[in-house]
């Protein structure tokens, strides 16, 4: 079940797994979807300077804004 935690879309996170993004910022895009429409406990996240998106867990980023 999907938890927002208050994560905001739009916010900036400092991401600290998993260690090839890790000490990244990024910028939270929205929560993942799973394909039969379910909200997942990940959230998808922009990493600023790299050309990707990840999907990480709430324990795996730390908001910074």
């Amino acid at each position: 079940m999907h938890n927002s935690e208050n994560i905001q879309v739009g916010a900036k996170v400092l991401i600290l797994e998993p260690a090839y993004v890790a000490g990244k910022i990024g910028v939270v895009r929205c929560p993942e979807q799973l394909s039969d429409g379910r909200l997942s406990d990940r959230w998808l996240i922009e990493v600023n300077a790299e050309n990707i998106v990840v999907s990480l867990a709430r324990n795996e980023f730390q908001i910074i804004n």
